[in-house]
């Protein structure tokens, strides 16, 4: 695979014809053409540029056949760590871009957990300038909810919205005091903010490596038990109760946890949570032989957990899917499986891990599309994830049946962490688009 540099120069009209055409957000599965004049999206359906004898394409319209291939809204990403700034040995804004649209991810949405911590408007700003200037995927920064995300005192929420932060989190760091997380709610109610929680209960995790059940047990590795993430849940969701605040947790792994979610949402509370990849397509025993890169906070689950995970997005508990992208350097994974660092990458594999929900027939096609377009999207109010005129241009053209293999060696990804390593898949990215420019083109 490769990926183009970003080309500045306003892209010209440009017809996709023979395209099948997907929409989550209005519905629209069927085979037609779109165009794109700039770095908008001028018109697009089933009988755009169509005749009787073929496709009519006015002179002067560089033309592209997608030959039946999908072409859907830019994907996007609601969960990644770039590594930029501080901590660019791992990753940066660059190579996470450049991971994003081999994978078809046109907007992405990263973590506070930076050095320094994005809880000041500076560096709200510093992100959103060095993405422009890179020129591939689009960036939008969370904010963090406490300074440093020390989980003591309140950032300056309310100037972090201003200055552009979509939403308000700790990232990986879970809010541990209810009295923090109270004034949190209590403030973000006040102006409609959006608060984020990595649900973990500090002292029950403890030292827990991963999920506590018989093979952690079998392996001697302290567990981290399925109740630590039940337990923030509830927590959380009491509070956003009394407060009448927005409330999205983030990374849910555990069947009981969606329980209590979906009785929430029938009670009318607001809340909503997402889930990744590796809850449910991986289960615990992926730890093996001690494999560091199956180490993953949340940790993997049991299969019981993971088949309800699959549930929960089937009935609509579970919001939308990221890729909770977590780069780690070699040295972090090359350490005995206690000592390693939690995370694995996920940019370069959203999507095909995704599309395995509608193979295995869990989803419709435009069921799992939709939770990586238009229903992160939504949530984050972000202007991406839809098929509109006057629209910017941000596209994916997929192909749903090319099968390949994960290789950890072969990921864009500076740090190459995958838990999925050498695992077959179902589902390629063959061209991104973002503003009309292709910023990716598979070769």
């Amino acid at each position: 695979m490769s990926t183009k540099r970003a080309d500045f120069t306003t892209p010209g009209k440009i017809a996709y014809i023979n395209a099948h055409l997907i929409n989550p957000a209005s519905g629209l599965n069927e085979v037609g053409a779109l165009f794109t004049n700039g770095r908008k999206i001028e018109d697009f359906g089933p009988e755009l540029f169509r005749k009787a004898s073929g496709w009519d394409v006015p002179d002067g319209i560089e033309v592209i056949d997608c030959k039946g291939l999908y072409l859907s809204p830019g994907f996007v990403d609601m969960r990644v760590q770039t590594g930029e700034p501080g901590f660019e040995y791992r990753g940066n804004l660059e190579t996470a871009g450049k991971s994003a649209t081999s994978g078809g991810i046109t907007s992405m949405v990263c973590l506070p957990n930076t050095n320094p911590v994005i809880d000041d408007m500076s560096v709200v700003e510093f992100v959103a300038r060095r993405a422009r200037k890179l020129g591939l995927t689009k960036v939008y920064p969370y904010g963090a909810i406490t300074k440093g995300t020390e989980g003591v005192e309140l950032a300056e929420m309310g100037l972090l919205a201003e200055s552009g932060a979509v939403a308000f989190t700790d990232g990986i760091k879970t809010i541990t005091s209810a009295k923090v997380m109270s004034q949190a709610m209590s403030y973000a109610s006040t102006f409609d903010l959006l608060l984020i929680n990595h649900p973990e209960e500090p002292t029950l995790a403890g030292s827990g490596v991963m999920n506590q059940s018989e093979t952690s047990t079998r392996l001697g590795l302290s567990g981290i038990p399925a109740m630590a993430e039940v337990i923030m849940v509830e927590r959380d969701i009491r509070i956003a109760e009394m407060k009448g605040a927005r409330l999205h947790l983030a990374n849910i792994s555990t069947g009981e946890a969606c329980k209590v979610i979906a009785n929430a949402k029938k009670r009318g509370v607001r809340v909503t949570c997402d889930t990744a990849p590796p809850y449910f397509a991986l289960n615990e025993t992926a730890v093996g032989d001690y494999r560091t890169f199956s180490k993953l906070s949340p940790p993997l689950r049991s299969e019981a957990d993971r088949l309800a995970i699959i549930e929960a997005l089937k009935d609509g508990t579970i919001d939308a899917i990221a890729s909770d992208h977590n780069p780690q350097d070699a040295e972090s994974k090359r350490v005995p499986f206690a000592q390693a660092a939690f995370g694995g990458v996920g940019l370069d594999t959203l999507f095909a891990l995704t599309l395995e929900l509608y193979h295995n027939e869990h989803l419709s096609m435009l069921e799992a599309i939709s939770m990586i377009t238009d229903k992160p999207a939504n949530l984050l109010n972000l202007p991406a994830g839809k098929l509109e005129a006057g629209r910017a241009a941000d596209l994916t053209l997929f192909d749903a049946e090319r099968g390949w293999k994960i290789d950890s060696g072969k990921l864009v990804s500076k740090s190459q962490n995958t838990p999925f390593d050498g695992r077959p898949v179902q589902g390629s990215v063959c061209r991104t688009m973002v503003d009309g420019r292709t910023v990716f083109e598979l070769s």
